[in-house]
């Protein structure tokens, strides 16, 4: 399908004689045209537009500064001036691609003079014969983005009643899945977490939001106890993606690791975040280990949960990390959620916050002095002064193997969480 959306964005480009750039509705690119020049210098570049086609994506300043001229809602094509501020240098015109009302993505073209007498004409349309050939193949590209969308919506409901149906729809969802994937569902594959997860909402309510990457097979949003373990969202608690990536070798999680970074820099879950394509506070992404096969998907999802709390947990293994690497983490997320040892529960108040984390070090350190103070940045002198009062307040003895092991794994489910916080 990715060759057919090539060859109508290449009709476009050659009945407008300009490049364009096709988008979907969350600014991941499908398909451009080649940028060529009568003249005998080089033609200039626009850095959004090479950004786009070299990172597969917009960033969320540029999102917003096109998004505030309303083209979700556009009925017909829009011309929208540069913003230096937000990294367009250079105006655009935008036909927005629609299939029965619905805006699926978005056409860009560099309006870089040389389209300066295109008429785009009123709320009804466009009135020049160029553009309306090209609305056409623009509406074109609409209905083969609706068909993909509904052929994913039900590839994401199977892998949603794979993994959290019941078992007797669980065969029959599996079933499903290996019959409409082929020679995918043979493996090696593994499962993709990411939390948390913005599900459409208003105007996007059309939109689930399930991402279209190279690699991955099937994706579904989960909510609730089916997404068990991911940061709360607002209005939607525990909201969480599951994506089901194709893997070229059962050694290598390549693939899905980078599928887990892409995904992280979608919309749907910087919403909320802390400055322009950076993960929203606490989104994080778990890989499973590989599988062979449809039959342990369940399990697969569950350590790809965990891993995705983990990663939200301990900023050293985020934001992206694998089942094979959060260590006792892997045990501590099938735990039910119990209350803090009573010997512990005193460290782990607000006010001691720094002698849980000194303890917590020196425990990872293996109760090495020197390496923990180093670690902290502290004098050993100061490293020791704490650990008294980390036996003060616990009873606790750091030379005695059973109370250390107490120690760092409770203050380790402190740091994961309970499932679903």
């Amino acid at each position: 399908m990715r060759d057919d959306y090539q060859q109508l964005v290449d009709e476009i480009t050659a009945v407008l004689r300009a490049p364009a750039t096709l988008e979907n509705r969350d600014f991941a690119l499908i398909a451009f045209g080649a940028q060529e020049s009568d003249d005998a210098e080089e033609p200039a570049l626009d850095p959004v537009r090479t950004r786009s086609i070299l990172q597969r994506r917009s960033t969320a300043a540029v999102r917003a500064w096109f998004e505030a001229f309303g083209i979700a809602r556009a009925q017909a094509p829009l011309r929208i001036p540069p913003d230096p501020a937000a990294g367009v240098f250079m105006g655009r015109i935008c036909l927005p691609v629609r299939h029965r009302g619905v805006v699926h993505g978005y056409v860009w073209l560099l309006d870089d003079g040389h389209l300066a007498d295109l008429e785009l004409g009123g709320p009804a349309g466009a009135r020049d014969p160029r553009l309306v050939r090209a609305m056409e193949t623009a509406d074109r590209i609409g209905a083969l983005l609706a068909a993909e969308a509904r052929a994913g919506e039900e590839l994401g409901e199977l892998l949603r009643d794979a993994l959290t149906g019941p078992p007797a729809g669980r065969d029959a969802a599996r079933s499903g899945l290996r019959a409409a994937l082929r020679g995918a569902a043979d493996g090696p594959l593994a499962l993709v977490a990411v939390v948390p997860w913005t599900p459409g909402t208003g105007e996007d309510a059309d939109h689930p939001g399930l991402p279209h990457l190279p690699g991955i097979v099937a994706a579904c949003a989960l909510l609730g106890d089916a997404a068990a373990g991911a940061p709360g969202v607002s209005g939607a608690p525990g909201a969480g993606l599951a994506a089901l990536v194709r893997l070229r070798a059962a050694s290598a999680l390549d693939p899905a690791r980078a599928t887990a970074e892409q995904l992280l820099r979608s919309p749907r879950a910087t919403a909320g975040g802390r400055g322009p394509g950076r993960p929203a506070p606490g989104a994080a992404a778990g890989v499973s280990a590989p599988r062979r096969g449809l039959e342990d998907l369940p399990a697969a999802w569950q350590e790809a949960l965990a891993a995705a709390r983990a990663a939200h947990a301990d900023t050293h293994l985020g934001p992206v990390a694998e089942w094979s690497a959060i260590g006792p983490y892997r045990l501590l997320a099938a735990l039910p959620a119990l209350p803090p040892d009573a010997a512990v529960r005193p460290l782990l108040e607000p006010a001691h916050a720094e002698l849980a984390r000194t303890a917590e070090t020196f425990l990872d350190c293996a109760g090495q002095a020197g390496r923990t103070a180093q670690r902290l940045g502290i004098h050993r002198q100061t490293l020791y002064y704490r650990l008294s009062r980390v036996r003060q307040l616990t009873g606790l003895d750091l030379d005695a193997g059973e109370d250390r092991l107490l120690l760092h794994m409770t203050l380790k489910a402190a740091r994961l969480g309970p499932p679903g916080r």
